[in-house]
Formats: structure tokens, sequence, C-alpha cells
């Protein structure tokens, strides 16, 4: 019998398929670990915004699988600057369109929208 190809006989398209799957992992956590880092050291700030629009995203649900639904706001600031924060879906749902307020944000983290009444 051939030893054949990587990884004690594995042909090397499915080594190098495993190694691709690998890579895409480990860049990703580095690159939310990076990310998480960023927001940590970034200043905690809260500026009068108005929301400009809502969207969420669903993924999976077919089949036996669950669905994921993520949220995400867009927010004007007074220099007409416009940021997209992602948020739990309690926090999407007490926001509205063209609502006024404070956005509480750190980095790209959303912590707090308070409306004006």
């Amino acid at each position: 019998m051939d030893n054949f190809g990587f990884f004690g006989g594995m042909p090397p398209f499915f080594a190098l398929f495993f190694l691709l799957i690998a890579g895409f992992i480990v860049f990703t956590i580095i690159k939310s670990g990076t990310q998480w880092n960023k927001n940590n050291n970034s200043p905690k700030l809260s500026v009068p915004v108005q929301v400009v629009t809502k969207r969420s995203n669903t993924r999976g649900g077919s089949g036996d699988s669950a669905a994921s639904t993520s949220y995400y706001v867009t927010f004007q600031v007074e220099s007409g600057d416009r940021m997209e924060l992602q948020m739990s879906g309690k926090e999407y749902g007490m926001i509205a369109e063209d609502d006024l307020g404070i956005l509480t944000f750190q980095g790209t983290r959303f912590l707090s929208f308070e409306r004006k009444q």
C-alpha cells in the first residue's frame, strides 16, 4: 500500500481543504479578538443622533436547523456621518426610524440609545 499525500496518507486535496478551513477559523478568531480589544481601548462616547434605518439579517432555519437573527441600526450624527451598529433584538425593538436621541457607543460596540422626548 502506498503512503500517498500528507497527514498519514490523506490525499493532497483533502489536506489542502483542511488547512484552508483551519486557517479561516484561526483568522476569524484573531480578527474578532482584535476588534474586541480595539473596542475596549476606545473611549465611550455619547453623541446626539438620528436613527436613519434599521435592518435585520436572518441565517439558517431550513430543515432542522435553528435560525439566527442579527439586528443593525444606522445612526446619523449632526455632521452627517453615519454608523451602523449591531445590537440585541430587545434594543432593536425599542428604536424606531427617525428617532432622535443620545447614542452611547464604544468603538463599534453599541452601549445604549436614549430617545429625546
